[in-house]
């Protein structure tokens, strides 16, 4: 739907609309690589410039989304510090997730970009005006993807994508972006 809608526009001047940013957390926040120990929530690795980007990005204003099939009070967590208010887990259905969004709160597909880099994330980005992946996504997603960061998973590719847009946007390097 968005990505045939949009196909005339690059992505830099689809960019210059978007107002909501959507996540997906395994393989984008991270290398999809994860600790498992007996007992504990799996651990996993945020990139340090991918937190600054979303924290930046909320206080200009922009919504930030996290939709993710796992669950981890310590993801959740550092969502939180980072004041992403809009997080989901055991998302099952992230196609259903959009709708129930657009119905409960007005996410409009036509200002949202989203980023994944699997299957699970096929439909819902197929939704949207700005589908985008990391440099190491599945085929499947590249190939459906408006942007292709040339950054892989948890090395960056949330920074490359938020700072784009915010710079298109004159939302970059405001008074905000030295503080933390």
């Amino acid at each position: 739907m968005g990505t045939q809608r949009m196909a005339s526009k690059t992505y830099k001047e689809i960019l210059a609309d978007i107002d909501t940013f959507m996540f997906d957390v395994d393989g984008v926040f991270t290398d999809n690589r994860v600790l498992l120990f007996p007992g504990l929530d799996p651990v996993r690795t945020f990139h340090s410039r991918d937190a600054y980007a979303v924290q930046h990005a909320i206080k200009e204003g922009l919504r930030i989304i996290i939709t993710t099939g796992g669950k981890s009070a310590g993801i959740e967590e550092s969502f939180g510090r980072l004041g992403v208010k809009d997080f989901f887990y055991h998302v099952f259905d992230k196609s259903a997730k959009l709708d129930e969004l657009i119905a409960k709160t007005g996410v409009d597909p036509t200002r949202t970009a989203y980023m994944g880099d699997d299957i699970p994330d096929l439909r819902v980005m197929q939704r949207v005006a700005l589908p985008c992946c990391p440099a190491d996504a599945a085929e499947e997603i590249k190939d459906i993807s408006l942007y292709v960061s040339r950054r892989p998973g948890g090395m960056g590719c949330v920074r490359d994508l938020l700072e784009q847009a915010m710079k298109v946007q004159g939302k970059w390097m405001t008074e905000a972006a030295h503080t933390w």
